[in-house]
């Protein structure tokens, strides 16, 4: 955040970092830190979606993958925590730079198809792979020293460690969305033909739009796979990428803070209505449809409505 950020962007803020500082208090914090690990790799894909306006299908395999890297890092490299994150997003940063070079030449349901298809390759290579463990994924991943000093095995210290990850990728997408950067991808969404008689080569931009994307959700994947000490195929199916969109479109799609809050109600739908079996996904389905019918631009995007300020 800059000198020209709004004042109502910081009290969002502290209001933000307040409530998730203060929420292990309130439930179960494996569940927070999971929600937290979801809210980045939902806001990293609001970047494409919300201010390029690129559906990607396939967007778990970053996230999924860099789980598989950084669990199999740790666990068998014996890399500490920051490392094997670090590793884990790299790896994904390099498959957004092939993928998106590959993916960002078409657009509409094209691009999206051509996401989903890497990202079925990507789960065929997780079940066939040794090294991700198949079906039986990568178990008892060790959490590690950070830095070599602090011990995770310890909630309280992972959660910090989570909360820690995840406000330093929310803040480096603030900073890029509200950028001269970010007005020309926001620009690009609007009309890109007219951006590009303006002289921006539109590719490079979502090209390198898609790899900050990619790269931020293989940190999620990555710092999930620390949190659950698990990697599994779960992470990189396609259903996480439907998933995805869904906590996108009802947080509010283009709102900074949109993806946090659709996460956060998605996973809490998962657990607390886990009993229910097989109608947790009728009850994600109504409340899908009645965002869409009643909140078009999600719960932030409401609000923002009737704050009048954007959120």
């Amino acid at each position: 955040m800059t000198a020209e950020t709004p004042r109502y962007h910081y009290v969002a803020f502290a209001i933000m970092v307040t409530i998730l500082v203060a929420a292990p208090f309130a439930a179960y914090s494996v569940t927070i830190m999971t929600a937290l690990c979801f809210a980045l790799f939902a806001c990293a894909f609001n970047v494409l979606l919300g201010y390029v306006g690129l559906l990607s299908f396939g967007h778990a395999m970053f996230f999924g993958f860099a789980a598989y890297v950084t669990a199999h890092t740790a666990k068998e490299w014996g890399l500490t925590p920051e490392l094997a994150i670090l590793f884990g997003t790299a790896f994904a940063a390099a498959m957004g730079v092939v993928i998106g070079w590959l993916a960002i030449r078409r657009q509409g349901i094209y691009f999206a198809m051509i996401t989903l298809g890497f990202a079925q390759m990507i789960y065929f290579v997780c079940l066939q792979a040794k090294f991700t463990g198949g079906e039986d994924g990568i178990q008892a991943v060790p959490r590690g020293k950070l830095f070599g000093l602090v011990d995770l095995s310890s909630n309280a210290a992972m959660y910090g460690l989570v909360l820690g990850v995840f406000l330093l990728g929310f803040l480096i997408i603030y900073r890029t969305i509200h950028s001269p950067f970010g007005e020309v991808l926001t620009a690009i969404r609007e009309n890109e033909p007219r951006a590009i008689s303006l002289g921006y080569k539109t590719d490079h931009y979502k090209l390198i739009a898609f790899v900050l994307s990619a790269a931020l959700s293989g940190m999620a994947g990555g710092t999930k796979a620390l949190v659950n000490q698990l990697a599994s195929l779960t992470d990189v199916k396609w259903n996480l990428s439907g998933e995805v969109v869904l906590m996108t479109l009802i947080g509010g799609m283009g709102r900074f803070t949109g993806p946090v809050v659709g996460a956060f109600l998605v996973v809490a739908m998962e657990n607390y209505l886990s009993e229910l079996g097989g109608m947790v996904s009728i009850i994600q389905g109504t409340v899908f449809v009645l965002c869409v019918l009643l909140f078009r631009q999600g719960i932030m995007g409401a609000i923002s409505n009737l704050l009048k300020r954007p959120l």
